[in-house]
């Protein structure tokens, strides 16, 4: 059971358990059709990604392999830095592979921009970005665009589903606006 401290700092709740189910089906879906006889390797942009990306391989019905990155761009704060730093790389050579980028959300794609660089010297095959929520009207690099996205969301604090603010939030089951008094205080 949430506790009701976490409940009493979200102002709406974006998407239910169940929006949230729809949206990883579709994607899981589309993703197999358009993969199908391709070597996918999922790529989960830790932290935020782990639950979408837990989710959305269980919906993928094509072999595929998995990776994790942690990257850092934000730390406390509600905006990224603009600087990234990689925590943790991937472990297999990616030369060969149709890379697919799990995110959790595609903000101002800084992050993203920075990641597809870097992967880019790797060889591999190709790579695509999945993202959960796009918030295209925040990108500052026009060039990265979410190539599967569960929906589209408002120029919001939203926390839950993985989405976190200063590390708490994650275990929510929906995607709610965070209260700005939680995050100016």
């Amino acid at each position: 059971m949430i506790s009701n401290n976490m409940l009493d700092d979200i102002k709406d709740v974006l998407f239910s358990k169940e929006d949230l189910d729809e949206m990883v089906k579709r994607m899981g879906k589309q993703i197999s059709e358009d993969y199908k006889d391709k070597n996918l390797l999922l790529v989960s942009i830790l932290k935020g990604s782990v639950i979408i990306m837990a989710d959305l391989m269980r919906e993928i019905t094509i072999p595929a392999e998995i990776d994790f990155m942690s990257v850092s761009s934000y730390g406390n704060d509600t905006k990224s830095s603009g600087r990234v730093r990689i925590i943790k790389d991937l472990d297999k050579d990616i030369a060969g592979y149709d890379v697919l980028l799990v995110e959790d959300i595609l903000d101002s794609g800084k992050t993203l921009s920075y990641l597809m660089s870097i992967l880019a010297t790797r060889n591999p095959r190709s790579i695509k970005i999945c993202t959960m929520f796009d918030k295209p009207h925040r990108r500052e690099v026009e060039s990265i665009k979410a190539d599967y996205a569960g929906g589209i969301v408002p120029d919001e604090f939203i926390v839950g589903y993985g989405l976190d603010y200063a590390q708490k939030y994650r275990n929510l089951p929906f995607v709610g606006i965070l209260k700005e008094k939680v995050y100016s205080e």
